[in-house]
C-alpha cells in the first residue's frame, strides 16, 4: 500500500520564531535585571557582615590593649585617648571609643566628646560581642562592641569600633561591575539557546503560527469525531496515538491512548489487520457485532516513518445486502430456468396435443405439476416450521439448476417452534450454500453432485449436519476456514467469500454450541447448539472448535 507523504505548506516567515525569540529575549533581560538586585542586595548584607566582623576584631584588639585595661580599671586618663586614636588610625576606623560602666565616654576621634556619656545603654554586660548599624556623630558606620576588662579580670566597660559605610558601599560598587559581566554573558547565552530553540520550535511546527496550529487542532477533532470511520493512528513504536469515537465503537475499545493493541485487544484476524500483519487493502474482518473493512497506511515526512494510519469501515449492513441480493439473483435465475423448463414441456404437451397423443399430454402435465409439490410435502413431513422449509425447499431448487441434488436425510424431524431459529436460518441458509458451492466444483463423481441436510433436535438441543460430495476441507486446514476471509474460490458476484463460515462459527460459539468438521473428500459439517436454558445454566460457555473424520 502506497505511504502517506505529508507535506505541509509554511506558514508567515519567521513570525512565530521571531516571536517566541522575543519573549524570552525579555524574560532573560528581565531574569538578569532582578537577579542583579537580589545580588546586590545580598553582597550588600554580605558585606555588611564582613566589616561588623572587622569591627568587632578592632574591639577585641583594643579591648586586650593593657594600658587601657589599666587605666580604665584606675579611673581613665589621657592615656586611652591616645591608645585609642593610634588604633583607629591604624585600622582606618571612624572611631574607636572606649566607655566605662557608668556611659561616659574616655575615647573618642571627636575630643570634645571625650568625657560625655554615651546615648546608647551599655550592652557588652553579657561578656559577649554585640553588631549592628550605627548611626553615630561620624556618619552611619558598621559597628561592633565588646566588653572591657581590668588587669583583674573584673568588666570595667566596653570598646565599640564604628568602620565608616563608604567603605562598604565603596567594595560593593568595585565587586558590581564584575557580576555585571557574569549577567551579561549569561544573558548572551541564553539569548544564543533561545534563538536556536525558537528555530527548532519552527522547524517542529512546519512553519505554522499559533493560531494556526490551533486552528488545526479544532479541525481535526471536528473531522475525527464527526466521521463515520473510524480511524485509529499508530506511532513508530506500535502505541496508538489517536483513535475517534466510532473506532471505539467498532472495535470495543476504552481507554486506548498510549496502548498497544496486544493490550487492548485478544489475538486474532481483527488484531493482525490492525497490525499490518495482514498485508492488502480492504481486508474483511468479522466480529462479534459488525462485519468491517480494515485499511492500513503507512505514513512517512521526508522520508521518516512516522507510523501508520488504520481506517475501519462497518459494513454489516452493506454486506448483508449484497448477500441478499446475490441469493435473490441466485434464486431469480432458477426461477428463469424453471420457466424455460416449464415452456419446454408446455410446448412438448402442445405437440402430444396437435399429433392425437392426448393420454400421454395429460400423464406429462400431471407429472409436471407434482413435482414441485412432491418436494415441498416431503419437506414439510420431516420440518414443521415454515421459514425452514422454505430455506431448504428454495436452496433445493436454486441447486438443482446447478445440477446438485440437495436431500433432506430420513432421521431428520424439527418442530413447528424450534429453539434459536433465526440463528438456524442464518447456519443452515450459509452451510448450504457452502456445500452446493463445494459440489458444484469439478467433475461429477460416480454417484452424481449431491448435498445431504440433517435436521433434528432432542430434549438437550438442536442438530444440524451438512454433508457434500466436492473436495472436501485441504487437510490441515479446519482450524484456519473459520477465519474471516478465508475461501478457496474466488468472489461470486457481489457477496465477498470466506464470511459465511466465519459468520457460523460465530454463532454457534456465541450461544455456547459446538462445530465440527471432517477432512479429506465429501466435507461434513456438523452444528450442535444447546437448548438456550442450558446455556445459561453452563454459563454460556463455547464448546471448541474440532474435527473428526
Amino acid at each position: 500500500m502506497t505511504p502517506i507523504r505529508i507535506r505541509i505548506r509554511r506558514g508567515g516567515r519567521g513570525r512565530l520564531s521571531a516571536r517566541i525569540l522575543a519573549s524570552q529575549l525579555v524574560i532573560l533581560a528581565l531574569t538578569g535585571v532582578i537577579g542583579f538586585v537580589l545580588f546586590a542586595f545580598a553582597q550588600r548584607s554580605a558585606l555588611d557582615r564582613t566589616y561588623e566582623e572587622r569591627a568587632v576584631a578592632i574591639a577585641k584588639t583594643t579591648a586586650a590593649d593593657p594600658q587601657i585595661r589599666r587605666a580604665m580599671q584606675d579611673g581613665g586618663g589621657d592615656v586611652v585617648q591616645s591608645v585609642a586614636e593610634r588604633i583607629r588610625q591604624a585600622s582606618g576606623a571612624s572611631y574607636v571609643v572606649v566607655i566605662d560602666l557608668r556611659g561616659i565616654r574616655h575615647s573618642h576621634p571627636m575630643p570634645r566628646l571625650v568625657g560625655s556619656p554615651v546615648s546608647e545603654p551599655i550592652v557588652a554586660r553579657d561578656g559577649l560581642p554585640h553588631v549592628g548599624t550605627d548611626q553615630g556623630a561620624t556618619g552611619r558606620s558598621a559597628n561592633g562592641r565588646v566588653p572591657l576588662y581590668g588587669p583583674t579580670g573584673e568588666l570595667v566597660g566596653e570598646v565599640s569600633v564604628g568602620i565608616p559605610e563608604h567603605d562598604v558601599l565603596g567594595e560593593l560598587w568595585r565587586e558590581l561591575p564584575t557580576f555585571a559581566l557574569y549577567a551579561a554573558i549569561a544573558t548572551a547565552l541564553g539569548a544564543v539557546a533561545a534563538f536556536l530553540l525558537a528555530g527548532r520550535l519552527k522547524r517542529t511546527t512546519f512553519g505554522l503560527e499559533l493560531e494556526e496550529i490551533a486552528g488545526l487542532l479544532q479541525d481535526r477533532e471536528a473531522m475525527l469525531h464527526g466521521i463515520r470511520e473510524g480511524v485509529l493512528a499508530f506511532a513508530p513504536d506500535g502505541r496508538i496515538t489517536v483513535v475517534n469515537d466510532e473506532a471505539r465503537r467498532l472495535l470495543g475499545l476504552g481507554t486506548a491512548l498510549g496502548s498497544t493493541l496486544e493490550e487492548v485487544l485478544p489475538g486474532g484476524r481483527l488484531r493482525r489487520a490492525l497490525d499490518g500483519t495482514l498485508t492488502g487493502t480492504d481486508i474483511s474482518v468479522l466480529t462479534d457485532e459488525h462485519c468491517l473493512v480494515v485499511n492500513r497506511m503507512p505514513v512517512t515526512l521526508h522520508g521518516r516513518a512516522l507510523g501508520a494510519v488504520v481506517t475501519v469501515r462497518d459494513r454489516t449492513e452493506l454486506v448483508g445486502l449484497l448477500r441478499e441480493l446475490d441469493s435473490v439473483r441466485g434464486l431469480t435465475d432458477a426461477l428463469r430456468a424453471q420457466q424455460h423448463e416449464f415452456t419446454n414441456r408446455m410446448h412438448t404437451v402442445a405437440g402430444l396435443l396437435d399429433i392425437g397423443a392426448h393420454d400421454d399430454a395429460y400423464e406429462l402435465a400431471v407429472e409436471s405439476a407434482g413435482a414441485g409439490q412432491a418436494l415441498t410435502e416431503s419437506v414439510r413431513e420431516r420440518i414443521g416450521n415454515p421459514l425452514m422449509v422454505g430455506l431448504v425447499v428454495a436452496k433445493t431448487t436454486v441447486a438443482a439448476e446447478r445440477g446438485v441434488r440437495v436431500e433432506l436425510d430420513d432421521d431428520s424431524a424439527l418442530g413447528q417452534d424450534p429453539a434459536h431459529l433465526p440463528r438456524l436460518l442464518t447456519i443452515v441458509g450459509n452451510l448450504l450454500d457452502n456445500a452446493i458451492d463445494a459440489a458444484g466444483d469439478g467433475p461429477p463423481p460416480a454417484g452424481g453432485r449431491g448435498v445431504r441436510l440433517t435436521l433434528a433436535e432432542d430434549g438437550r438441543g438442536t442438530t444440524v449436519r451438512v454433508a457434500d460430495t466436492g473436495p472436501g476441507v485441504p487437510p490441515g486446514a479446519r482450524e484456519s476456514i473459520f477465519e474471516d476471509g478465508w475461501s478457496t474460490r474466488p468472489d461470486r458476484g457481489t457477496a465477498r467469500r470466506g464470511l459465511g463460515l466465519a459468520l457460523v462459527h460465530r454463532l454457534v460459539s456465541r450461544h455456547g454450541g459446538a462445530i465440527t468438521v471432517s477432512e479429506g473428500p465429501g466435507a461434513v459439517f456438523t452444528v450442535r447448539l444447546p437448548l438456550p436454558d442450558l446455556v445459561r445454566a453452563a454459563g454460556a460457555k463455547a464448546f471448541p472448535v474440532g474435527g473428526d473424520r
